[in-house]
C-alpha cells in the first residue's frame, strides 16, 4: 500500500512508499467500495474514519444484557462439547518445554481420557520454536497447531524478522499463524503501515489461516478496535483476536461484540464469512456460555462452529471438563479428575 500520511507522532517511520513487487493485491472479492479503501494510506484512513461510532452505553448495556441469557439444562452439555471444540489449547511461557507440549498435545487429543466422547479441541497454541515438538503428537489428528510469530507479543520488531518468525513457524509445521498488530501504529494513526504488515504475513501464509491480535486492551476505545477489525480484515486476516492473553483487560464481552459485529457485517459487504477469537481472561463454563450466546446474538448462528469462532484459553478446558462430568454424570467432580496443565 503507498502511503500519503504523515505519522502524527513522528514514532513510526513510514512504510515503504512503493508497495513490494511480492506484496498482495486486495482479496479479489472485494466490493469496489471496499477494493478502493485499500489503495492507499489516505483511502484506508478515510474509510476507517468514516465507520460508524460505537455507543459505548449502548454497547455495554447489550453486552450485560447477553450475559443474563441462561440456555436450557439439555442444551447445556452440548453447549459445553461445542466450547470444547472451539479451545485453542494454549501454552506461551518462557518455561515451556518439550515435556510440557507434549502433555498438552495429549490433552487437546483427548480431553478427558475417561470419557472418550469429549471431543477434541481446535488447536494447541504455542511459540514457534516449540511447533516441532507437537507435530508429532498431532499427526493423524483433526487438531491443529497454531504459534504465535512476528514479535509475540509486543510485536516490536522489523518486518523482515516478523517474516522470518511467521516463514520459521510454517517450515516447523505450524498449520495456524497468530501474528500481533503495531499498536503504536495503530495508536497514531498510522494504518498503512498496519495493513502492509498484515498484509506481507498473509503472503506468507499463504492457505495456512492466519489469526490477527489486535490487543484490544491496548486500543483504547470501541471506535478504535472497530477500525482495527476492519483493517485486519481488509488486510486479509482470517481471524480477527482480542488478546495476547498477557495484558489485562483482555477478551471482554463487549469489545467481543465490537468484533461480532465487524465480521458479520463483512460478511454482509463480502459474502466472506471471517472469524473471531476471544483469547485470556475467559477461565469458567459459565463465561464460555456468555460468548457463545453473544455469538448466536450478534453474529449469526453460522458462527457456531471452531471453523469461526475460537477461544484461547489455558485455563478454561478443565472447567468445561469438570462441568461436563457434571452433566453426564449427574455430580460435581473437582479438579482431581483432570489433569491439570
Amino acid at each position: 500500500m503507498s502511503s500519503s500520511q504523515a505519522d502524527p507522532a513522528g514514532t513510526h517511520p513510514e512504510p515503504t512508499l512503493a508497495p513490494p513487487p511480492s506484496a498482495p493485491p486486495p482479496p479479489p472479492s472485494l466490493p469496489p467500495h471496499l477494493s478502493d479503501a485499500t489503495v492507499d494510506a489516505a483511502s484506508l484512513k478515510r474509510f476507517l474514519h468514516g465507520l460508524p461510532g460505537v455507543d459505548p452505553v449502548g454497547l455495554e448495556q447489550r453486552s450485560a444484557a447477553l450475559a443474563t441469557r441462561s440456555i436450557k439444562k439439555d442444551s447445556k452439555r452440548q453447549a459445553i462439547d461445542l466450547a470444547i471444540s472451539m479451545v485453542d489449547l494454549t501454552t506461551l511461557e518462557g518455561a515451556d518445554t518439550a515435556g510440557k507440549v507434549r502433555s498438552l498435545c495429549a490433552k487437546g487429543r483427548r480431553p478427558d481420557p475417561d470419557h472418550p466422547d469429549v471431543p477434541t479441541v481446535a488447536a494447541v497454541c504455542v511459540y514457534p520454536d516449540m511447533v516441532a515438538h507437537a507435530v508429532p503428537h498431532l499427526a493423524g489428528t483433526d487438531v491443529g497447531i497454531a504459534s504465535v510469530a512476528t514479535a509475540f507479543p509486543a510485536g516490536r520488531s522489523s518486518l523482515a524478522v516478523k517474516l522470518a518468525d511467521t516463514r520459521d513457524a510454517l517450515d516447523a509445521g505450524a498449520t495456524e499463524i497468530d501474528m500481533v498488530i503495531d499498536r503504536g501504529a495503530m495508536l497514531t494513526g498510522n494504518y498503512g503501515l498496519v495493513f502492509d504488515e498484515i498484509a506481507a504475513v498473509k503472503e506468507v501464509c499463504g492457505d495456512t489461516v492466519l489469526k490477527v491480535i489486535l490487543e484490544t486492551g491496548e486500543l483504547g476505545t470501541y471506535d478504535t478496535v472497530r477500525r482495527a477489525c476492519w483493517l485486519a480484515l481488509l488486510a486479509g486476516g482470517d481471524f480477527i483476536k482480542t488478546s495476547t492473553g498477557k495484558i489485562n483487560p483482555a477478551a471482554t464481552l463487549p469489545v467481543t461484540q465490537v468484533m461480532l459485529q465487524a465480521v458479520r457485517d463483512f460478511h454482509a459487504e463480502t459474502g466472506e464469512r471471517r472469524s473471531v477469537k476471544a483469547a485470556g481472561g475467559i477461565r469458567t463454563t459459565k463465561d464460555a456460555i456468555r460468548f457463545l450466546v453473544s455469538v448466536h446474538e450478534v453474529a449469526g448462528p453460522e458462527w457456531l462452529s471452531p471453523r469461526y469462532f475460537r477461544f484461547g484459553a489455558s485455563g478454561l478446558l478443565n472447567d468445561l471438563l469438570m462441568q461436563r462430568r457434571t452433566q453426564t454424570d449427574g455430580h460435581y467432580s473437582g479438579p482431581d479428575y483432570v489433569t491439570v496443565d
